[in-house]
């Protein structure tokens, strides 16, 4: 599936499926085809997303950490990290919230 979020107070964000799923479970939501974000959620949302996006630095660093206490070098990273996936979405919630409009999906 592929993820088209769209709020007035920004572009449109394309999420293939994978990231658009991690973002909805970082927000506690089920992935679904349709749904939206209400202007009063975003603060919390906003929040989810950090917070999700700083358990995925710690536990590479970790996984890092454990490597060198094995002698080892762990593998970069494949691809984009989470930070860098997630960022637009943290900035169309900035935007829609000081315009105090939704983020919808699928719709």
């Amino acid at each position: 599936m592929i993820y088209k979020f769209k709020s007035k107070a920004s572009g449109d964000i394309i999420m293939m499926g994978p990231t658009g799923d991690a973002l909805l479970r970082a927000l506690g939501r089920s992935p679904a085809p349709k749904g939206i974000i209400e202007p009063a959620a975003m603060a919390a949302a906003m929040v989810a997303i950090e917070q999700a996006v700083l358990a995925d630095e710690a536990a590479r660093a970790e996984a890092e950490q454990e490597a060198a206490a094995r002698g080892e070098k762990l593998a970069p990273r494949e691809g984009v990290a989470l930070r860098q996936r997630l960022w637009p979405m943290l900035d169309m919630l900035k935007r829609s919230a000081a315009a105090n409009e939704p983020v919808v999906w699928g719709v």
